[in-house]
């Protein structure tokens, strides 16, 4: 019998005048019972006509019994966000006692070396795996055209790689390498007469703090600076130092100039005081420099790979999976990133925790299985619930 035809037949039975005597209770109720039998057929043929239909071409098209559950839609992702995964940015000042919000980053502080274990010890026992040092001086004349402070021994980063090591054994400790925050004119790198970067000299200058750090006792060093060459200056004194065996080489290999840096550099005072950074810095259309990058550096020795900021550059972090496709690769979801989504969750645009998750989980899916993030500690907690 076709859909159609019980319909029409059903609506015949339904409306069919009684007979006269007919009308007893009895056949009332069997009417009612064969009215709903045929109700139900009706019903069954309905949903298999459906899926007749659904399948009569291609089956591959079936898709929503895949994600129906919620354990089933994380079965999807390729990468699923883990505490390991993240890496917390600190920021370290050369003032012990320090404690300072920074304005125009949410929620995150400027910390003096006796502020460090205290903030650290509850995200630790949280499962928090790993910090990047970044070193803010602020005693006067510590700045100089060399970035001398950079490896100093007393210096905040030499003196926290010390005394995490110590605290914290577990925790993996990666610092940054760069002259920007140690030079009193704010580049990354030391400058010639008319103010261009001196490429070979800021090499063997960022090689020498690099290895400073790494004898600190630095998991990783990770050169953000972008001078041409200098990841295999850092790996060979790596290895003269008989090091390199135990100390991770993290390359900021892309990370492009553009305007997302404001909040870290407030943070870290480094900005430079003329000019930009856009001729050692990748120009932000410029894919086929960020892949040229990524291959010289891990031609040069890099074990990670970073792709620096994260959200606008998700086919940087594809490109770099293709390319390494035998390395991690990082992403750091920079200062203004993270300042967007709070900006857009206080406006109402969207629920902060679901963003953070939703751009992390962007920064995965496109290829990235390190996420530098300042949601690591909301992301502790967000992860155990």
């Amino acid at each position: 019998m076709s859909f159609s035809s019980l319909v029409q037949d059903l609506t015949l039975r339904d409306s069919a005048p009684r007979r006269r005597g007919e009308a007893s209770a009895a056949s009332t109720i069997d009417d009612r019972t064969s009215r709903a039998s045929l109700v139900s057929r009706a019903m069954s043929y309905t949903s298999t006509a459906a899926t007749s239909v659904s399948i009569s071409g291609d089956i591959s098209s079936q898709l929503h019994s895949g994600y129906s559950h919620p354990l089933a839609r994380s079965w999807q992702a390729e990468r699923q966000l883990t505490k390991s995964m993240l890496i917390y940015p600190l920021f370290v000042s050369d003032q012990d006692d320090e404690e300072v919000l920074i304005p125009s980053l949410p929620n995150q502080h400027r910390r003096g070396l006796n502020k460090l274990v205290p903030f650290l010890e509850p995200l630790v026992a949280k499962g928090l795996r790993s910090v990047i040092l970044f070193g803010v001086p602020l005693k006067p004349g510590m700045k100089d055209a060399l970035g001398t402070a950079a490896d100093d021994p007393e210096g905040p980063v030499i003196r926290s790689i010390q005394l995490l090591r110590q605290r914290f054994p577990s925790l993996y400790i990666v610092a940054d390498v760069c002259l920007c925050e140690y030079t009193s004119h704010g580049h990354c790198g030391i400058l010639r007469e008319d103010g261009s970067l001196n490429n070979q000299c800021s090499v063997d200058r960022i090689s020498d703090v690099a290895l400073a750090y790494a004898r600190a006792g630095a998991h990783c060093v990770a050169p953000s600076d972008m001078n041409d060459g200098r990841i295999r200056a850092i790996k060979l004194k790596l290895i003269d130092e008989g090091i390199a065996h135990s100390v991770t080489l993290m390359s900021y290999a892309a990370k492009f100039s553009g305007c997302l840096y404001g909040p870290f550099r407030d943070a870290a005072g480094s900005v430079p005081s003329f000019g930009d950074r856009r001729c050692y810095q990748l120009p932000p259309g410029g894919r086929g420099l960020a892949r040229r990058a990524i291959v010289r550096d891990i031609n040069e020795g890099a074990d990670i790979i970073m792709v620096k900021p994260a959200g606008q550059y998700l086919d940087i972090i594809s490109d770099a999976k293709e390319l390494g496709r035998d390395l991690p690769i990082a992403a750091y979801q920079v200062s203004g990133e993270f300042a967007m989504i709070h900006a857009g969750a206080k406006a109402g645009v969207f629920d902060l925790r679901a963003m953070a998750f939703e751009s992390t989980e962007g920064i995965l899916r496109a290829g990235a299985t390190i996420v530098v993030s300042y949601f690591a500690p909301e992301f502790l907690d967000w992860l155990s619930d």
